[in-house]
């Protein structure tokens, strides 16, 4: 017993001490794919920004007899978002890749669909915003996959959170709504 013991301790040693050494040299530090990174960021602020202007605009035309409390929830749904585009760009910029410089270039990028309906009901528009939250969601898992390959650990960290803030909005909205 006491042999194996010594063994899986000097097999130990040589893996810290390997470990150790790769990380004095940089080496598993590294950002890796900046620029598919980079891409993938340009691709979710421009979804973000436009989940961001569909909650307003459905705040803005919001109706009904639960008019305040829905008028409300999109207004702290709508902030959210917003709070959250600029640590986007920045941590595009950060990685030294560029971010969305048009709104042009959002509307080509981005995925989520737009609307310009002025028929909807108050319970289409919350379960819009909450088809649309769901799928922000599974985005920003995507996103996070590639970040973690990328060894890219603060992108991925941020995106952890992201990920729990757009599941929460799906959650209230569709509680909201019954779904």
């Amino acid at each position: 017993m006491a042999v194996a013991n010594v063994k899986n301790v000097k097999s130990e040693l040589k893996t810290v001490s390997a470990v150790k050494a790769k990380a004095e040299q940089g080496e598993d530090a590294r950002l890796e794919n900046q620029p598919e990174v980079g891409k993938a960021l340009a691709v979710l602020l421009s979804d973000v920004f436009s989940l961001y202007i569909k909650t307003k605009n459905y705040h803005w035309h919001m109706h009904g007899s639960h008019f305040r409390d829905y008028h409300l929830l999109l207004d702290e749904q709508a902030a959210q978002l917003y709070a959250i585009t600029d640590l986007i760009a920045e941590r595009a910029r950060k990685i030294g890749q560029p971010s969305v410089r048009s709104l042009e270039q959002m509307v080509q990028l981005k995925r989520l669909a737009s609307s310009e309906a002025t028929d909807l009901t108050a319970e289409q528009m919350l379960t819009e915003l909450h088809e649309d939250n769901q799928s922000l969601a599974a985005y920003m898992r995507t996103t996070h996959t590639l970040t973690d390959d990328a060894n890219d650990v603060s992108t991925t960290s941020l995106l952890e959170e992201w990920i729990d803030q757009a599941e929460e909005r799906a959650w209230f909205l569709g509680q909201t709504v019954g779904i």
